[in-house]
């Protein structure tokens, strides 16, 4: 077993990551954990991602205030929700998504992807 406690997770730096701070909890430097790596990013009132596409799926989980987040998937459909604390969702591969905190209170959210 390892365990990361918060207030010793790293930091790292999420290219197009704007107001955001993120924190790898496991896997790549943060543990032994090969398969896939897990991070908690905390999203500033403005904070936002990128509009990106991704090579393996990400899930997200919400656990603290409210987040917007943006789909376009690889036939073009664009969507778009507001989730709160302990809503998530799936990305697939080649969606391209984006995350938003239009809010006035700091979110909180949790990434899980396989690592490459």
């Amino acid at each position: 077993m390892h365990i990361t406690r918060i207030n010793q997770a790293k930091t790292y730096q999420a290219p197009s990551h704007d107001h955001m701070t993120c924190f790898r909890m496991q896997g790549k430097e943060a543990s032994p954990c090969h398969q896939m790596w897990m991070g908690m990013s905390v999203l500033e009132p403005g904070g936002q991602t990128g509009m990106d596409g991704s090579d393996v799926e990400k899930i997200y989980l919400v656990l603290e205030g409210e987040v917007t987040v943006y789909c376009e998937s690889v036939d073009g459909t664009q969507s778009k929700a507001v989730l709160g604390p302990h809503d998530s969702c799936v990305f697939l591969i080649g969606e391209k998504r984006q995350l938003k905190n239009l809010s006035n209170q700091v979110a909180k959210v949790v990434l899980v992807m396989a690592s490459p």
